[in-house]
């Protein structure tokens, strides 16, 4: 175990307060590092950390496992690593993130005719809307991975953001349908389960770290969220309450550091030590006289290598990332300013010095640094504030939406007059004529919890080969 990956003993023990809290773990199975960060709620819907632990990630590239037994070894060493920041945890489920170039979206639109007019819209009725949708055509050998409603619409009245308790006609919504390679998601849930982990579920990336470093200002203002990982940069955009877009750009921080390796000719061990100690996103605010020196190599001479130099191959890569960014900004027409929040960038390679500047250049949008602190309790790690964990953080945060929801929901009759309350059904899973309720909001914008909860917690369900589709 190396003891630069383990981190130090101190975590909180099992307070009584928080007993009823479950203990959620995030895996954040990245190109260049895994993280593993069990957390829990404290009394002030805080996130208490209880566990952390890393590892270099083998096996992974550009989002995807590739060497599912060199991954296996890496979540391995992660996890133990967190077990032994605290002997007291005992992790036998993990949600876990998933990205990778093979992750691809597109809008529809769908409508149903409803059978009474006269009754109020209910949530079954919205559930066929969503399920409809996924009969959408994709190809063979992708899988749809969600179905997120954006707008809703009733008869002739648009954007209703929660059409329960409508009456009308005909009801309709634009989706975000969300597909991933079939083999590329298989790998990830056999890396985990041969790990001796169960896969409670898979969220994407972009909206885990999304969920970690926003708030619902930054949602009603909106914002596109970049994530610079190591093999990819993921994008989700929020506008008006609704995730307009999501998108995974095949770069991220190991293309820049292989630029600086081929670029100057120096070892990816030397060009990484680089980027991080002297890298800038700007050659133009680079010290002009400044250089680098690189130790020889097995006889030959030593190289001084100018940081002005380093940092014109760094601009040169990240203009392209960002040149993607706006690209999908203006997809969906929101390459102006009319993202009043900006673009937050978190991720390990959010980092880069003047990045903000840079993005700011390219993009015509305002920029920060998104991090994942708000959510974490005082006295944690500092290490955990960094971008880089925005990931796991936000995978533990999508966990307890899904604690939260179970533990809020009845068991009633469809005849109940709990009904009246216009109440937000769900498909029953239990004997027949009983469905699953939780009181709606009411018909405003959803905040971001709501929209987090809509996300759905049964999709690594999918996956499972028992239940593959046999037409693949």
């Amino acid at each position: 175990m190396n003891s630069n990956e383990r981190q130090p003993a101190g975590f909180a023990p099992h307070a009584a307060s928080t007993k009823e809290q479950p203990v959620i773990v995030g895996l954040d199975i990245g190109t260049t590092k895994i993280a593993a960060i069990a957390g829990r709620k404290n009394e002030f819907g805080k996130l208490e950390i209880l566990g952390f632990g890393k590892a270099n990630s083998n096996g992974v590239q550009h989002g995807m496992v590739l060497n599912i037994d060199q991954t296996i070894r890496s979540i391995q060493q992660a996890m133990e690593n967190c077990l032994a920041s605290n002997p007291n945890l005992e992790i036998n489920e993990v949600y876990v993130g998933i990205a990778g170039h093979h992750i691809k979206s597109l809008q529809t639109r769908g409508d149903i005719v409803r059978r009474s007019n006269e009754d109020e819209i209910r949530q079954e009725e919205i559930d066929q809307l969503i399920n409809d949708q996924y009969k959408t055509y994709v190809p063979a050998s992708d899988q749809i991975i969600d179905v997120i409603p954006q707008e809703f619409t009733v008869d002739n009245f648009p954007n209703i953001a929660n059409p329960i308790g409508y009456s009308g006609v005909k009801i309709g919504a634009n989706f975000h349908i969300i597909t991933g390679d079939r083999n590329a998601i298989r790998n990830i849930t056999r890396a985990v389960d041969k790990a001796g982990l169960k896969v409670k579920d898979l969220m994407l990336q972009p909206l885990a770290s999304a969920a970690a470093v926003m708030c619902e200002q930054d949602l009603e203002a909106g914002v596109a969220i970049v994530d610079i990982g190591g093999g990819t940069t993921d994008l989700a955009v929020f506008y008006d309450g609704i995730l307009k877009q999501t998108a995974v750009i095949p770069f991220g921080g190991e293309n820049i550091t292989l630029d600086i390796k081929n670029g100057l000719g120096v070892l990816k061990a030397q060009a990484e030590r680089m980027k991080i100690l002297f890298g800038s996103a700007l050659a133009e605010e680079a010290q002009k006289n400044a250089f680098i020196s690189i130790p020889s190599l097995r006889g030959l001479p030593s190289k001084n290598i100018a940081v002005k130099n380093l940092a014109a191959i760094i601009q040169a890569r990240m203009t392209e990332i960002l040149e993607f960014v706006s690209y999908n900004l203006k997809q969906v027409g929101l390459d102006n300013r009319s993202l009043n929040g900006g673009i937050v960038l978190t991720g390990g390679g959010s980092q880069l010095k003047h990045l903000i500047q840079l993005t700011e250049y390219v993009t015509g949008l305002n920029a920060r640094i998104g991090y994942p602190h708000e959510h974490l309790m005082t006295g944690h790690i500092e290490e955990l504030s960094k971008p880089m964990y925005s990931t796991c953080i936000g995978l533990i945060l999508k966990g307890y939406n899904v604690f939260e929801n179970s533990q809020n929901r009845l068991v009633v009759p469809f005849e109940s007059e709990a009904l009246t309350e216009s109440p937000v059904i769900e498909l029953p899973e239990g004997p027949e004529g009983t469905a699953t309720i939780g009181v709606s909001a009411g018909n405003r914008r959803k905040s971001l919890k709501q929209f987090m909860d809509k996300i759905k917690s049964g999709l690594i369900e999918m996956f499972k080969e028992e239940t593959e589709d046999p037409r693949f």
